[in-house]
């Protein structure tokens, strides 16, 4: 488990962990989870990636997630795009004093492309690992199997340790969002095309919850983009793929002369 820090937003609470950088002049690389993950769900890859680049790394757990305050359900329909960035913002005024570099895994890719349609300054690059930007029906599937595991396997169980008293509204904002038919046309189709700084997609060609569509769309829709599809990796790029997923980031990180 990390460290656990803890910081107040108006009436909520998010935890979070944060590893220094070596040197405090390179951007702080920020970690947005999947939609069933936590800061304790990242386990050793923060501080694989600082070892890497020598970045400062700050990981937290949004509302509803981990040891953080529970969230109101039902989530909106566009958390993703619009309730996922502005708690960002947040986190970024009260966190970071420089720039920093968005990596977000699944959900949390989604959220970081569509903060980076807002054009911060602050952001200078944005790595999407398995990122969604449109509802696929292999996504559902994998949901919907998911919420079986939920109900009827190990996976609650297996969660219950990260999420302690937010595991029922963690899954249940994730998955009932998801299924939800009025979901089911959102997408980040305006979002790309405004995202100005270097974005690097990774995907694993094994995903379960999507297929090599969502990069083609990232490739076509964003100019800035650099789309990677990784063999024998399914939707995990940061665990099944550890070591060129590192390697991945610290080379779009020389390109964004961070080194």
């Amino acid at each position: 488990m990390l460290d656990r820090q803890y910081l107040d937003l108006d009436s909520k609470r998010l935890e979070y962990h944060l590893l220094p950088g070596l040197d405090r002049h390179k951007p702080t690389l920020v970690l947005l989870h999947e939609g069933l993950g936590c800061v304790d769900m990242w386990k050793d890859f923060p501080a694989a990636l600082a070892s890497a680049t020598g970045c400062a790394v700050l990981a937290y757990s949004r509302i509803g997630y981990g040891r953080s305050s529970p969230v109101a359900l039902p989530r909106p329909r566009d958390y993703l795009s619009v309730e996922g960035p502005e708690e960002l913002e947040q986190v970024l005024d009260r966190l970071t004093s420089g720039s920093v570099i968005l990596i977000g895994h699944s959900d949390g890719g989604s959220i970081a492309m569509a903060y980076g349609a807002r054009r911060d300054p602050r952001v200078r690059g944005i790595v999407s690992l398995a990122g969604h930007v449109s509802v696929e029906a292999l996504c559902l599937v994998g949901i919907r199997r998911a919420v079986e595991a939920f109900r009827r396997g190990d996976l609650r169980e297996r969660l219950a340790e990260y999420h302690g008293d937010n595991l029922d509204g963690a899954l249940r904002g994730w998955s009932e969002t998801w299924l939800r038919d009025d979901f089911r046309d959102w997408n980040l189709f305006a979002e790309l095309p405004a995202i100005e700084v270097p974005l690097l997609a990774v995907q694993g060609r094994e995903d379960e919850y999507a297929t090599a569509e969502q990069l083609a769309i990232i490739a076509r829709e964003s100019p800035s983009a650099t789309t990677v599809l990784l063999e024998h990796c399914r939707h995990f790029p940061q665990n099944q793929a550890r070591e060129e997923t590192l390697r991945l980031i610290q080379a779009f990180l020389r390109r964004l002369a961070v080194d």
